[in-house]
Formats: C-alpha cells, sequence, structure tokens
C-alpha cells in the first residue's frame, strides 16, 4: 500500500450497541491511507544477538560500563562483584554508630531464632548459631555466623540480615526426615543437611551467573502466597509439639496426621508447660502487634525473643527442682571448630535426596533499626559469635516452649490473608492456585504441595497460550477509535465489516484454535445480520497489533483461513503487524495473496480505504 487520500465517507454512528446504517451522519473527509512497513533488514546473527540479550539479559547489566575508562570499568567491576567498594570508601563513625545498633538488635532476634529454627530442621539447636560437633572433630555446620560475613562483601542490600528461616528449615527438615531418620540416623541426616545447603547455594549461584532467574518466575505470587502460608501453618502446627509438652510427637507434617498426635496423647500435655507456653506466646504477639502499628517501636518486638529466652530459662533454673514437666533444651557446646568441606555427601543412595531443596522478619528488623549498611550482618556475626564462644552454656536451661513461642511468633506474619483475599477481588483462577498451594502443603507435603501450584500455573499459562482472547471490535462515534463492542456500548458496528482482534501470539499451539475461532465468529455475523435483515457481510478485519510473534504454523492458518474465506466470497484483511511479524509474513507471500488492499497500518484506514472502493464500484 502506498501513500495517497481518498475521498471517503465517514462510518462513525450513533451508538447503542447496535449496526448503523452506512449513510448515517456521513460527511465527506480525507483520509490518508498509510503503508505498512517492513522493518529494518537485519542479519540472522544480530537477530539471535538481541534475542539473546533480551532473554538473558533485560536490564542490560553492562550498560553502566560502556563509555568509560579501563579503570573506571575495572573499579565497577569491582564493585559489582564486591558491592563493599561500593559503600566502603564512604564509611564513617556516624554510619557506624546505626549499624552497631541495628546489628545488636538483629542478633538479639537472630540467635533465639537460629536456635528454634535448627529444632524445626530436626537439628541440634547449635546448628542454628554456628555449629554442630559430631563424632568427627573437623566437621560444622554455621549458619548465623559465617553467612552474615560473607554477605557483608558480597552482598548488596543493606537492610538484608542473613541466617536461618523457617520455611527453608522446615522444607529441608520435611524432605530428609522422609527417608533419613534424624534420631536413629544423626550422623547421615546430618551429613545430608549440611549437602543439602551446599547444593542449595550452588543452585542459586548458578542461576545467577547465568542470568537464569527467569526460572523462578514460574513460582507466581498466587504460589507463593498459598504455599508460604500452608507453610506457616505446618510450621505453626509443629511447635504444639513444644507448647504442651507432648514428648511422642508424630514425625510427619501433614495436618491431619499432626492433630492426631496431638490429641491421642492428650496423657502427655503439661500444664505447667501449656501456661507458660501460652504466656510468653502472648507477650511476644503483643509486642509484634506493638511494633507493627509504631514502626517507631521496633525495638520491643526485636528485644522480646532474646529477653523472653532469658526470662524464661531463669524460672525454669529456679523452679527446676519443683517441676520436672517442662522440658529444656540442656547441654550446648561452646566454642568454633574449623571448616568441613571434606564432609559433604557426593556420593550413596541419599545423593539425589539431597539435591533436591533471605529471612524475612530479621530484615524488616534490620531495616526498622536504620541500618545504613551491610555492616549491620558483621555487627550481628560478632555477637554470634560472642555467644559461641562465652555465653553457651547460659542456654542449658532454655525451655523449649519458648522457641515454639518464637517460631509461632515470627511464621504467624507469613500468612497473608489480605493478599488472597485480593486475589478472590482480583483474579478467581489466582485464588485457586493459591488455594491449590496451600491445601497441597496442609494436606499433602511441603514439596508436592508446591509442585501442585506450580503445576495450575502452568495449566494457566497453557491455557492463556493455547486459548487466546478474540475481540469484536466496534467504532466509537466520533472518532477513528474502535474498540470492544461488549466492554464499550457505544462502540458501533460497520456494515458490511466484522473486526476482530486477537490478543495473543500466533503459535503451533493455538493456531487451529483460531482459525476456528474466527470461523464460528464469522458464522455468528452472519446470523445475526440475517436476523436483523442487516447490510451483507463482506470483509473479516483482523487487528494484529497485540500479536506479538507469529511461526510458520500461524502463517499456515492465515492463508488457510484466507482461502476459506474466499470460498464464502469474504475477503480477509489484516491491520497493523508488528515488525518481527510482518517480515515473516513478507516472507511467505502471504502479503501478495491478500492483494494490494489486504494489509493497512490501522482498523479506520482500512474501513474508510475498502468503503470508499466500494463505493466507487458502486457496490451497497
Amino acid at each position: 500500500m502506498g501513500h495517497g487520500t481518498n475521498r471517503v465517507e465517514d462510518m462513525a454512528s450513533p451508538n447503542n450497541g447496535t449496526t448503523a446504517p452506512a449513510t448515517a451522519n456521513a460527511r465527506e473527509t480525507i483520509m490518508e491511507i498509510h503503508s505498512v512497513c517492513l522493518p529494518p533488514k537485519k542479519t540472522a546473527f544480530q537477530k539471535l544477538k538481541k534475542r539473546f540479550g533480551d532473554v538473558f539479559f533485560p536490564d542490560d547489566p553492562l550498560e553502566r560500563f560502556r563509555n568509560q575508562t579501563w579503570r573506571n570499568r575495572v573499579i565497577l567491576g569491582l564493585q559489582s562483584l564486591f558491592p563493599i567498594f561500593t559503600w566502603g570508601s564512604q564509611y564513617d563513625l556516624k554510619l557506624l554508630r546505626s549499624d552497631v545498633v541495628s546489628g545488636l538488635t538483629i542478633a538479639s532476634l537472630a540467635i533465639p531464632q537460629g536456635i528454634s529454627y535448627a529444632k524445626l530442621a530436626n537439628l541440634p539447636p547449635i546448628v542454628g548459631l554456628c555449629k554442630y560437633q559430631s563424632s568427627s572433630p573437623n566437621w560444622t555446620i554455621n549458619s548465623s555466623f559465617v553467612p552474615p560475613l560473607i554477605y557483608s562483601v558480597l552482598g548488596s542490600s543493606k537492610h538484608l540480615a542473613v541466617g536461618p528461616v523457617s520455611i527453608a528449615s522446615l522444607v529441608m527438615g520435611s524432605m530428609l526426615s522422609e527417608s533419613v531418620s534424624p534420631t536413629q540416623d544423626s550422623i547421615l541426616y546430618l551429613k545430608l543437611a549440611f549437602t543439602s545447603t551446599f547444593f542449595a547455594g550452588l543452585f542459586q549461584a548458578s542461576l545467577g551467573l547465568l542470568r537464569l532467574g527467569f526460572v523462578i518466575d514460574f513460582l507466581s505470587k498466587p504460589t507463593l502466597i498459598g504455599f508460604t502460608a500452608g507453610a506457616a501453618v505446618i510450621v505453626s502446627l509443629q511447635q504444639l509439639k513444644g507448647l504442651l509438652g507432648i514428648v511422642h510427637f508424630t514425625g510427619k507434617m501433614q495436618f491431619i496426621p499432626v492433630m492426631s498426635s496431638v490429641f491421642s496423647h492428650r496423657s502427655e500435655w503439661s500444664w505447667e508447660t501449656i501456661l507458660m507456653g501460652l504466656g510468653f506466646l502472648a507477650i511476644l504477639l503483643t509486642t509484634r502487634h506493638i511494633s507493627m502499628r509504631k514502626p517507631k517501636l521496633f525495638w520491643i518486638s526485636a528485644a522480646s525473643p532474646l529477653a523472653s529466652v532469658v526470662i524464661s530459662t531463669l524460672l525454669v533454673f529456679l523452679i527446676r527442682n519443683k517441676t520436672h514437666a517442662i522440658s529444656f533444651i540442656g547441654h550446648l557446646p561452646k566454642g568454633l571448630n574449623p571448616p568441613s568441606s571434606n564432609m559433604l555427601y557426593f556420593s550413596g543412595t541419599h545423593l539425589a535426596l539431597a539435591i533436591k531443596t533471605g529471612s524475612f522478619s530479621r530484615s524488616a528488623v534490620n531495616y526498622n533499626a536504620g541500618a545504613k549498611t551491610a555492616v549491620s550482618n558483621i555487627v550481628m556475626a560478632s555477637a554470634v559469635l560472642v555467644t559461641l564462644l562465652f555465653l553457651m552454656p547460659l542456654f542449658y536451661y532454655t525451655p523449649n516452649l519458648i522457641l515454639a513461642a518464637i517460631i509461632l511468633t515470627a511464621v504467624i506474619g507469613l500468612i497473608d490473608y489480605q493478599a488472597a483475599y485480593k486475589l478472590w477481588k482480583v483474579d478467581k483462577f489466582d485464588f485457586f492456585t493459591c488455594m491449590c498451594s496451600f491445601f497441597g502443603v496442609l494436606l499433602v507435603s511441603v514439596p508436592l504441595g508446591l509442585a501442585i501450584a506450580v503445576g495450575v500455573s502452568v495449566l494457566k499459562i497453557l491455557l492463556h497460550v493455547t486459548r487466546p482472547n478474540t475481540l469484536e471490535f466496534g467504532n466509537i462515534q466520533g472518532t477513528q477509535i474502535y474498540q470492544s463492542v461488549k466492554r464499550y456500548r457505544e462502540a458501533s458496528r460497520i456494515p458490511g465489516f466484522l473486526i476482530l482482534a486477537v490478543e495473543s501470539p500466533i503459535y503451533f499451539a493455538n493456531s487451529t484454535y483460531l482459525q476456528e475461532r474466527i470461523l464460528r465468529w464469522t458464522r455468528e455475523e452472519e446470523a445475526r445480520i440475517k436476523e436483523n435483515n442487516g447490510s451483507t457481510l463482506k470483509c473479516i478485519i483482523l487487528d494484529m497489533t497485540a500479536v506479538s510473534s507469529i511461526d510458520t504454523n500461524g502463517i499456515e492458518a492465515l492463508f488457510e483461513l484466507r482461502r476459506r474465506l474466499e470460498k464464502q466470497s469474504l475477503q480477509l484483511v489484516l491491520v497493523n503487524p508488528v515488525g518481527s511479524v510482518m517480515e515473516k509474513l513478507h516472507k511467505s507471500k502471504i502479503i501478495e495473496s491478500l492483494g494490494l488492499s489486504g494489509l493497512y497500518l490501522t482498523v479506520g484506514e482500512a474501513v474508510a480505504d475498502l468503503s470508499s472502493t466500494w463505493k466507487a464500484h458502486g457496490q451497497p
């Protein structure tokens, strides 16, 4: 199509959702018909390079290195790999003062949480802080001490507090305990736990280095909301053992076995444990609520776990000779051991199990505490180090009930019922995905629950791809705007035209469906015209503005659609194909088969030009 002008009639008409007469309120206008251009020519290598960059480097990480000297590039490279070089040169005493306060604050939370989360993963409590020393003298697991030090050098967030987390502890504990008993085969269990954390770090580093983070996008927000809430409920139910004082408790994680175990062991319930546990739980929840309502009082909730540990430990110590109903941690070794990479489990039947696997609450506290840089993690690690070297014996009489109360307080915030309600209001299918994830975790298992939710999310993607949306367009009176006749009541159908829009790429997975759906639109329109004694249908206009790409199956479907419409004396017209689609249509020769009046830049130009052509040939 070349540039030019045509003397045409304006097809805008009064709207009431019905077809307007072709001559209603017609007025003479001059409309310029624009050509649809091909994109600039590129070699196959250039196209592949651009596509590769768009897929793996959407943020263009090398942009900051352009137009820089070699010296500046080296500096920028070091800052990218080691963010400490970005803020280290500007560090001063004012920043140090804020980081010390925030570091000590998060340490008061990290120490009791670390011990609690270790028990959640069926590991000795000491593992949550730094180490577990087995019969092998050179084997330790580091969690709350070494990682913060590494992150302070390599991490980019100034607020992220690194350490054990409840959900990760639950996932690892539930998966490993299904195959290996943490009590009967404790050494193997610990080796697998150590190896699982190694592979988790290896996978995360690989995803980052290979720019494969988009893989995580398959975990949609509804999936994560449901999974996190379900896992939080499971974590909470597991704490009933500590809050009720039950000795014999199920090793299963599902809702029904846990509740069955709770009520089948009523004889083991300890009123002293229940009274003290509920009391401290109420205190922790109250301080959490205060801090949420008044963020300036963040230190209350941050300090309450450690304060509760201290107070409960003193209480148990004072009444140790009067009652033995309250269980406590017992002996915890102090000091540090060297790392033990030689104890990683890289062989045997359980290797696959180990391969299969930051912290929200601490990061929120770190932010509210006024952390200015990652030095706050160094301060926290230093506080943990002091605790490991000198204070571990003080935790001997720490009751298990306080650890359960701390975990409950930490995970209750992960149940985001407001987000679930919003999903229900906005997108019912997303809410369904969320519920699949939630009940899958709650009733089946943590990994299978997550797998079910991911499967539902993938199903949603497949439905959108294989069954894309198609719309019928009409003209909005007094404009050259064409929109959905169902969405806009003022949009009127144009006599002789069926204007459709496809809202997806046209691929092998949906090309047949789209062809059949467009033919169905055509039959329905002809039936409507016959029922209303309207003007004969002459042309099908396909608005391809939203068709971002097309493959050979899609092109073949357009060829077949054109052929079948021609048999019915109907013309197929394409409007506004994007650059890559236009290039493929041109190479496939479909543009030639459509003819000179088969391709337009806008729907308005197509309607105006074709209407004037019909009028010039004396067609009604």
